[in-house]
């Protein structure tokens, strides 16, 4: 059974190998470009931690399989979005640096359905080349809704669930 909980400073080298295994996942998998020059580092991981918008999903010997960053509020990337629109203006929620050990399905279900219950509006991006992220999240509810560009100028795409 997994269950999510807050993540603690004594999780960040796991969670960071977490994150390396996942870039060398979206490598194999036809996703080159996402993830790349050192994101998402220790530095971004510590500042989630601190502002108690870090999680981590464990297994039934609390082993860490899977990871994300999910907070209610505005997210100054969702401000513009092109080629589409938003379904809703209301308070959403939002799921970030979502990844997985890769050894245990339905990491994204779980993530998903936390935070879903947590807020019933959720906003996600991904890169247009993360044909698996994109997957998930259709198969979980959400819709596609355009582009969006996040602090270095590249482009994700949007998808909403409300």
């Amino acid at each position: 059974m997994l269950k999510v909980l807050k993540t603690t400073t004594d999780d960040i080298n796991a969670i960071l190998e977490i994150f390396s295994n996942a870039q060398k996942f979206m490598q194999k998998t036809g996703n080159p470009t996402q993830w790349t020059n050192g994101y998402p580092s220790r530095e971004i991981l510590e500042e989630d931690i601190k502002k108690d918008i870090s999680y981590k999903i464990v297994d039934e010997n609390n082993v860490i399989q899977g990871t994300f960053t999910f907070f209610i509020g505005e997210d100054p990337t969702y401000a513009i979005i092109e080629d589409g629109k938003w379904l809703d203006d209301s308070t959403y929620g939002v799921i970030h640096r979502l990844a997985s050990k890769g050894l245990v399905k339905g990491i994204t279900d779980v993530c998903i359905d936390f935070c879903f219950k947590e807020c019933q509006h959720l906003r996600v991006d991904t890169h247009e080349d993360n044909k698996i992220m994109q997957n998930a999240f259709l198969r979980n509810g959400f819709v596609y809704t355009g582009i969006i560009y996040v602090r270095d100028h590249s482009k994700r795409m949007a998808f909403e669930k409300i």
